[in-house]
């Protein structure tokens, strides 16, 4: 190369490094931004997903408390609540995630309500089994 002479070339280096630290970030706060109440899942051999922005999630604990992404409500509250997102959105899939060592009764329940507010896409959530 001749001394003046001009450099055509672009250094992306500096760019690629960036994209690549906004791509980490990213990845980060997608993954914390996941709701839900943290319960030990039952297993089962395979699953299907659920995801998409507009799903919620109704986790039952193992003393019976019912949970609507991570908020505690009572079964009356939940049917509200889910009757005032039906009206807003008539379609939207609902996860239901219990603890293994969950009482029946206290799904069944959950399930009872999501049958009477008329929601038809229900996911029940599980583990892989290992």
């Amino acid at each position: 190369m001749k001394a003046g002479a001009k450099v055509d070339d672009i250094n992306v280096t500096p760019m690629v490094d960036l994209y690549l630290v906004l791509l980490l970030i990213f990845i980060i706060m997608t993954t914390a931004g996941v709701q839900g109440v943290k319960v030990n899942l039952p297993k089962a051999s395979k699953a299907p997903k659920i995801e998409g922005p507009k799903s919620q999630a109704i986790t039952v604990n193992t003393e019976n408390k019912v949970f609507l992404n991570t908020v505690p409500v009572t079964l009356a509250e939940l049917e509200s609540r889910l009757a005032a997102l039906k009206a807003t959105t008539p379609e939207f899939p609902v996860v239901v995630r219990g603890d293994n060592r969950t009482q029946y009764e206290g799904i069944m329940q959950v399930l009872d309500v999501l049958g009477r507010v008329g929601v038809t896409q229900i996911g029940l959530a599980t583990q892989p089994a290992k």
